[in-house]
């Protein structure tokens, strides 16, 4: 049977990220708490729900197949910035991030035949200076609703956005250089070159 790879994740963004790889994909969603953990830096922080992420599923589907979890978050003044709770908090956010360069870190879990991978990636992004219309117009869209820090740079969102430092594709919720990397060196992906070969 042709292995595959199981998508723990609910994330649209990081399924199509994925799918423009020859890799057979199963998506299952994890059901774990994304509170945050006290003491924890940002990107500690970002690679512990990753790996919880990943647990789950690995305890619904064993490690047969190899797990991959991601999640992310953005941070501004030390702050991390989850989903927004409603249109206030979105609009508290917006606001937070107006003018400024802020970072972009997702944690990655790889959980594959008992061997686990863990890693950050951070991306600083830089937005321009938002109106008070901007910011309500963008939220009565709904597009920031389910995004971490409020907005989507791969749709609507990116007309807030100047600059980006890093991995694009970390922005849109997974790093997908360094995750492609892992599953090359854990063994799987042969039919991807292994980086330097």
């Amino acid at each position: 049977m042709k292995r595959k790879l199981i998508l723990a994740s609910a994330s649209p963004r990081r399924r199509e990220l994925m799918g423009y790889f020859p890799i057979p994909i199963e998506v299952v969603v994890p059901e774990v708490d994304e509170s945050v953990t006290l003491g924890l830096g940002p990107a500690p922080f970002a690679r512990l729900l990753a790996e919880r992420k990943a647990l789950a599923v690995v305890k619904r589907k064993s490690d047969k197949d190899p797990v991959l979890a991601a999640d992310t978050i953005v941070i501004v003044d030390d702050e991390i910035l989850g989903k927004p709770y409603d249109a206030e908090d979105a609009a508290r956010m917006l606001k937070l991030l107006s003018g400024r360069t802020h970072q972009v870190i997702t944690g990655v879990a790889i959980l594959w035949k008992g061997k686990e991978v863990l890693f950050a990636v951070s991306t600083d992004v830089s937005f321009k200076e938002l109106t008070p219309k901007e910011i309500a117009d963008y939220i009565a869209t709904g597009e920031p609703m389910d995004k971490a820090g409020a907005y989507a740079i791969q749709g609507t969102g990116g007309f807030m956005v100047t600059e980006i430092t890093g991995s694009a594709s970390n922005v849109i919720g997974l790093p997908v250089a360094e995750t492609i990397a892992a599953l090359q060196n854990l063994g799987f992906l042969e039919g991807l070159a292994p980086t330097g070969s």
